[in-house]
């Protein structure tokens, strides 16, 4: 604009100050809003944060944890790179006991490296800094799960437990099986249970506990009062993975039937 008036065909002065002060007022409002990303929660089954935190509010066995995360949501946590024996296997319940004493209520975090095919999340977990799946394999309370391992130092901490002789590495050699053998005795049916030869001393043993597992098989039973004796439960419990028998998760089925003196 020159003296009042447009030039034909082009933008005075005025105008493109104009334009360029409501773009500019433009630019700092899409700014000044920030897009805040989502997250799925650690037990969506979805895309969850690298890291979290949380409470540890239960114990399933010696690599698997519960955490109560944001205060009510629970996030079942598979610890890597790490085995521990199972349930019934000799020192299943110490290496339980042994992950009990280290996260047990107490606020941990985890570092998030997979989920599992059971939506379980996989991860490494430390409490004050302290990492509990290197712990675990320093005490012998667990194996070094091999086939999934990304964090080769873990191998020579297995190597001076075993060295040292200490937790499950204290044991006879015929006992100290490793929990992925255990479980492919488990599913083909081949006796890898050393334990159950072995009776606690002081424990009264009756004959129907020392039953062949090879008499017994997988069949349409599924409660307690069908079983004949404490070793048929135990067979369904550990054979035919009838979880059902266990109802406190302590590994022992059918309590009345498995209780002292009839074990």
């Amino acid at each position: 604009m020159v003296d009042g008036r447009v030039r034909h065909g082009g933008v005075g002065p005025t105008v493109i100050c104009m334009i360029a002060l409501i773009l500019s007022s433009c630019e700092r409002a899409v700014v000044g809003t920030p897009i805040q990303a989502e997250t799925a929660s650690p037990t969506s089954g979805q895309v969850a944060p690298t890291s979290f935190s949380g409470k540890v509010v239960g114990v399933a066995d010696g690599d698997t944890i519960t955490v109560l995360v944001d205060g009510n949501r629970e996030a079942k946590i598979r610890f890597a790179e790490i085995d521990a024996p199972e349930k019934g296997q000799p020192w299943g319940g110490r290496s339980k006991q042994t992950l009990s004493d280290l996260v047990f209520g107490r606020d941990v975090r985890v570092q998030q490296m997979d989920v599992d095919r059971w939506g379980r999340i996989v991860g490494r977990v430390f409490v004050d800094n302290r990492d509990v799946n290197r712990e675990m394999v320093a005490v012998g309370a667990a194996w070094v799960f091999r086939r999934y391992l990304t964090d080769t130092s873990l191998i020579e901490v297995e190597a001076r437990a075993k060295r040292e002789r200490v937790g499950l590495w204290s044991m006879p050699e015929a006992q100290t099986v490793a929990p992925w053998d255990w479980r492919r005795g488990e599913r083909t049916g081949v006796e890898k249970r050393p334990d159950q030869a072995v009776q606690p001393q002081g424990l009264l043993s009756s004959p129907s506990s020392r039953a062949d597992p090879g008499s017994f098989s997988c069949s349409s039973k599924t409660r307690c009062a069908q079983m004949t004796s404490c070793a048929e439960a135990r067979f369904y419990l550990t054979q035919c993975r009838l979880e059902s028998l266990d109802g406190n998760r302590d590994g022992e089925p059918c309590e009345q039937l498995c209780a002292t003196g009839g074990r």
